[in-house]
Formats: C-alpha cells, structure tokens, sequence
C-alpha cells in the first residue's frame, strides 16, 4: 500500500492510500484543475481530487483509479454527490 497525503481541515495529513485509489506522484505532480488550473488535493476517503483553489473548489471523482476530469463529471463545493 502506498503513503499518500490528504487534506484535513485544510492542513496534509499523511496517510496511506486505499488498493482502489493509487494515483502517482509523478500525475498529482503535473495534474491541474481543468477549470482554474490550480493543484489539487486528494480526498482519498471520498476518492476525489478536489481543487484547491478557494474560488473553484471542484471535485472531480476517481472511478476505479482513474481520475474523471471533466468539468460536467465535477461536484461543486457543498453539494453531494450522487
């Protein structure tokens, strides 16, 4: 299993990553938000990265390990997700 780090109360936390969520440094290194291009963090719980740009904060889903960044695929901040 692979250590990773989350975002808690919008402090790293380090933890390790689930078997279903195994996404490498190398992609979260290069991958930006394709609404405001800013970083994201990862919400392993949630399997989600999620902006972390206070004015976008989308979350865009990980579906068997693979990241979902469409914009129409993302949840706004506050809504739940289906």
């Amino acid at each position: 299993m692979a250590i990773g780090v989350v975002m808690r109360g919008g402090r790293e936390v380090r933890n390790r990553m689930s078997e279903t969520m195994e996404l490498s440094p190398e992609f979260l290194q290069i991958a930006a938000c394709p609404a405001c291009h800013s970083k994201f963090a990862v919400d392993y719980d949630a399997h989600e990265l999620v902006c972390a740009s206070p004015s976008c904060g989308l979350a865009y889903p990980v579906r068997d390990g693979i990241p979902v960044l469409l914009i129409d695929e993302a949840r706004r901040p506050g809504e739940r997700r289906n």
